[in-house]
């Protein structure tokens, strides 16, 4: 941080930086920060992943002035974004064109153009890193939660004692029974409510394939379950 104390800079941009500055460094320093939320909601670590956990239908990117505390500083401006079931990679790539945008916008007129910020208005809450086993499908849960894990992009469950990585799914909530949660029915497994319709997996130790073919592979018995 001694580097950028001494860059002499006028303003410097902080994207995705996941340390408190401390305001030593702000007071030589002036800075800005993209956050990928719509502030103050999911101040922290995993702003986009507790958004799709959540279920928000909608988030977006703020440009907020940086001061010593968790994303706590005032606001130069916000951009929404629907997320529209997007998994977690796509809609990063929006949030982050979206967010250039509004960079380029607010600094059109250097760093002595910055409109005033505004204070944050609203509910706070905060999204520690996603850890794990938050990515362990519980079965359960009903599917349109579980197809959020999935959107994540890193869910897993298990079959046969094994690892089985759940990279595409879509919920079939019109679907019921056939079984306890977690019953493989072709490549549709029963969840606390609906259906999850399995389209792409990854076998521990395996690349991925369509969720058809690896069930032509191992050829599930009836009444097998994932996650037994």
């Amino acid at each position: 941080m001694e580097d950028v104390a001494g860059a002499d800079v006028e303003l410097a941009v902080v994207v995705a930086f996941g340390r408190i500055i401390p305001s030593s460094l702000l007071d030589r320093v002036p800075m800005v920060n993209l956050h990928f939320s719509l502030l103050p909601r999911w101040r922290g670590a995993a702003p986009v992943e507790r958004a799709i956990l959540a279920g928000d239908e909608q988030t977006g990117v703020c440009l907020m002035k940086v001061e010593e505390g968790l994303d706590t500083g005032p606001v130069y401006g916000c951009r929404s974004l629907l997320t529209d079931e997007l998994y977690l990679d796509a809609l990063r790539a929006e949030l982050v064109d979206a967010g250039t945008a509004l960079l380029v916008e607010s600094l059109a007129g250097g760093a002595a153009g910055l409109p005033v910020p505004e204070l944050q208005r609203g509910t706070v809450t905060i999204a520690p890193k996603v850890i794990p086993d938050e990515l362990r499908l519980r079965w359960d849960e009903p599917a349109a939660q579980l197809h959020r894990v999935v959107r994540l992009g890193r869910a897993w469950t298990t079959f046969r004692g094994r690892r089985l990585g759940i990279l595409r799914a879509s919920p079939v909530t019109e679907s019921t029974g056939d079984g306890p949660p977690g019953t493989l029915v072709g490549t549709e497994v029963t969840t606390g409510l609906g259906r999850l319709r399995l389209e792409e997996v990854q076998p521990e130790s395996r690349t991925p394939v369509p969720a058809a073919d690896w069930a032509r592979g191992a050829r599930p018995s009836v009444g097998e379950r994932l996650g037994s």
